[in-house]
């Protein structure tokens, strides 16, 4: 979460409750990041995109939308050495190559990569975080350039127009709204299976291509099958914000990882190319994990924001997932809990603020001041179709926080939760601000007497350690480590 966001309009809470029990939200904005986190001035990865070419000019309109998005761009010399050096050997290989690629990391713990117009690729730290190899990188990222080479950005702009023009003459035309609606969904469904082939088209090309530059060819079976591993995991721990993720458009299913494995054999058995494992894991050997500093961090059940300078707990059986305008925590019994910054109008009291006009179903006879942990605060209850609202707004120093905690009518947990997370804030000292430091991927060598057991207790920041190391590592159940192999644990 970053520094102050901007306020919920009026009626936006239930929708907001609402979507987060369907899935992850987003997170407080602080204008700087720290230097070692901030764009690269030098990219060392492949940036000569064509000036004059028409698709360069509408990818160069989206690349700032992309990078606000994603967190900008991520600044590690080594990590990118590594990854140009994997597009320099793709690039090489290109179906077309006259196209030029400028590959942008993204600074998103978000596990994701994609393609705009004109030969803009970009892949999230979190991505990278999860491979395991390069040729699994080059799979990710050769896939994304088929895309590029096949204009499929391109062709999905034209498909998705062709649907809203269909909708909207059936509805001109035929005076008939729900014909319209009727319409504009078969186009829906159309495109659905339009971008599915294309991502099928993308999957035989990229498989093809890093068979030729030389790398494992199954790699791009084994990074969708950690990318399953990874939404299992996330279902279970409520990890970050689904739209953001690879797999919400570039789905892994059973059937895609079996097509995989289908071109990679038909370039070679098992064992053929190199992974290059030892350039990638000394690329992205200390580069960031899960969250930065302008946004505060998850560690476990607690959220610490030490540029902010506050923290809070959620209760047992709850997960947070931070993103860049709130803090969303979700629970047993369709619980979650929203928070955030607001910003009140000089002279304005906590109370007149809740009575605002940003609560909707607001029952104004349930606002009250009050104090919270010796902070001035004001509290009230809120419902809007089936849900009930607790909420808290608190002033710490120069801001103001908001607690939003919702629960299905008739709910008993409601109260005792709110009470939990809302008494757990207080203002970190200067002492606790300065011990918080960000998390990290460290690469080590596995020495005599170490076990998966005693790798994955050096994890930090989460609660499911085994799990997660067994993650990071592509590691199935029952998999174990060797003296002298090298892998992923995540620690300050």
């Amino acid at each position: 979460m970053r520094h102050t966001k901007r306020l919920l309009s009026p009626g936006t809470i239930p929708g907001m409750f609402l979507l987060v029990l369907l899935s992850a939200c987003q997170s407080l904005d602080l204008s700087k990041q720290e230097a070692a986190l901030g764009p690269s001035a030098n990219p060392v990865t492949v940036d000569n995109v064509t000036r004059n070419d028409r698709l360069a000019k509408l990818g160069a309109q989206q690349h700032p939308r992309i990078l606000a998005t994603y967190g900008g761009e991520y600044k590690d010399p080594k990590l990118e050495r590594m990854v140009a050096k994997i597009v320099g050997k793709l690039t090489l290989v290109s179906e077309n190559p006259n196209q030029t690629y400028r590959i942008t990391i993204l600074n998103s713990p978000n596990i994701n990569a994609f393609a705009l117009p004109g030969g803009y690729v970009y892949v999230t730290r979190g991505l990278l975080a999860l491979a395991n190899d390069s040729a699994e990188v080059a799979a990710v990222i050769a896939h994304e350039m088929a895309h590029v080479t096949a204009n499929h950005g391109i062709q999905r702009q034209q498909k998705e127009a062709e649907a809203a023009i269909t909708g909207r003459v059936v509805s001109e035309v035929l005076h008939d709204d729900i014909a319209g609606r009727e319409a504009l969904l078969r186009g829906k469904l159309r495109l659905a299976q339009f971008s599915r082939n294309q991502e099928l088209q993308a999957d035989a090309v990229g498989i093809k291509s890093i068979g030729e530059a030389g790398y494992d060819p199954f790699a791009s079976a084994r990074f969708l099958q950690s990318m399953e591993a990874y939404t299992s995991f996330r279902s279970v721990s409520g990890a970050t914000d689904a739209s953001l993720d690879f797999l919400a458009t570039h789905p892994a299913t059973p059937q895609r990882i079996e097509l995989a494995m289908g071109h990679a054999r038909r370039i070679g058995a098992p064992g053929v190319g190199t992974t290059d494992r030892d350039a990638f894991l000394n690329g992205i050997d200390g580069i960031l994990y899960g969250d930065t500093p302008d946004e505060g961090y998850v560690r476990g059940r607690t959220f610490l924001h030490p540029k902010l300078g506050v923290t809070f707990t959620v209760p047992t059986g709850f997960s947070i997932d931070n993103s860049a305008n709130a803090v969303m925590a979700t629970g047993p019994g369709e619980i979650a809990i929203r928070f955030d910054g607001a910003q009140l109008a000089s002279g304005s009291s906590l109370t007149d603020y809740i009575k605002s006009g940003w609560v909707s179903g607001l029952d104004e006879s349930t606002v009250r001041p009050t104090m919270l942990n010796g902070m001035p605060a004001a509290t009230a209850r809120a419902s809007a179709d089936r849900w009930q609202f607790d909420i808290l707004v608190v002033s710490a120093g120069e801001k103001v926080y908001r607690f939003l905690t919702a629960a299905p009518k008739g709910s008993s947990a409601l109260l005792p939760t709110s009470q939990a997370v809302t008494r757990s804030f207080r203002v970190l000292s200067p002492a606790e601000q300065a011990a918080i430091k960000p998390l990290r991927i460290r690469v080590v060598t596995v020495k005599p007497g170490e076990t998966i057991g005693t790798l994955a207790a050096r994890m930090q920041g989460t609660d499911r350690k085994l799990d997660l190391f067994r993650l990071l590592n592509a590691l199935p159940p029952g998999g174990a480590v060797s003296v002298g192999d090298r892998v992923k644990i995540i620690s300050e």
